[in-house]
């Protein structure tokens, strides 16, 4: 790879992507990151062989930037990056809520912008990444954010418009699993099983119905009614949550982050 890639705010996402450019072959030297605390700039350049600098001058060294700092930093980021960023930098946000019209305001007319949302599990790998493109991205700078994304898990092209109900089931997505887990190994300890055991268990049911749903090519209702015999256990466990309204309170949950989201975006956070 020639072309020189930075990483601005490298926490755990900008991490988890400086190590999947490396795997995919990106050279150390072609990458640059920018952090808040010296001792991380530290840790990423002993870890990775990165070089650290500050933003500015990574906005002008860099033909890619990636940006990962916290919505709420954004703007100050953006005063900061304006002086420095030629309309042909490609930037690419993965802060959440963040419309391309926010960088494309800020900085210079026509820069090209692609939005991302990706999610925690980036960090394993396994990552659902929603890329979208701003005003004045072409299909090569599309290409050139799937680039960087795909080594650490799968990408998804949407409208900017469908961003908001991307994050609400993908960027949250992994939260919901997270609670439905605590929930099903406190209901283990209930029924008399050892926390450890309880979450084994739970962990594994769960690993092994995503590698299902992804490899099988089989509707959801189908791998379910493969689990679901008559008059057995799986039939009155399904019938108490849908007694419980868990499908009504799923719908309502999903709608309430998508409109979050929504507000986020609108600068009403």
């Amino acid at each position: 790879m020639t072309q020189k890639v930075a990483v601005l705010g490298a926490g755990k996402i900008g991490e988890a992507l400086l190590s999947g450019m490396i795997r995919a072959g990106w050279s150390p030297s072609d990458l640059l990151v920018t952090t808040r605390r010296p001792e991380r700039a530290e840790e990423l350049r002993a870890r990775y062989g990165v070089e650290a600098v500050g933003n500015a001058e990574a906005a002008k060294a860099a033909d890619t930037l990636i940006v990962t700092v916290k919505p709420q930093d954004m703007s100050a980021l953006l005063d900061e990056l304006a002086p420095h960023v030629p309309a042909d930098r490609l930037v690419i946000s993965a802060a959440a809520g963040v419309p391309t019209t926010l960088f494309e305001q800020r900085l210079a007319e026509g820069t090209p912008v692609v939005r991302v949302m990706p999610n925690t599990p980036v960090v394993v790998d396994e990552g659902m990444s929603v890329i979208s493109a701003g005003t004045h991205a072409t299909e090569a700078h599309l290409a050139r954010a799937e680039a960087i994304f795909k080594p650490v898990g799968k990408t998804l092209r949407v409208p900017e418009s469908q961003q908001d109900a991307a994050t609400a089931l993908s960027g949250s997505g992994p939260a919901y699993f997270y609670y439905l887990v605590e929930a099903m190994t406190d209901a283990g300890i209930l029924l008399g099983l050892p926390r450890a055991q309880a979450h084994d268990l739970i962990v594994q049911a769960a690993i092994g119905a995503a590698v299902m749903l992804r490899d099988s090519g089989e509707h959801p209702v189908k791998l379910r009614e493969a689990v679901t015999s008559p008059a057995g256990t799986t039939i009155s466990a399904i019938r108490e949550l849908e007694n419980h309204g868990v499908r009504a309170a799923l719908l309502a949950a999903l709608e309430a982050a998508r409109d979050r989201s929504r507000e986020l975006a609108s600068g009403n956070g």
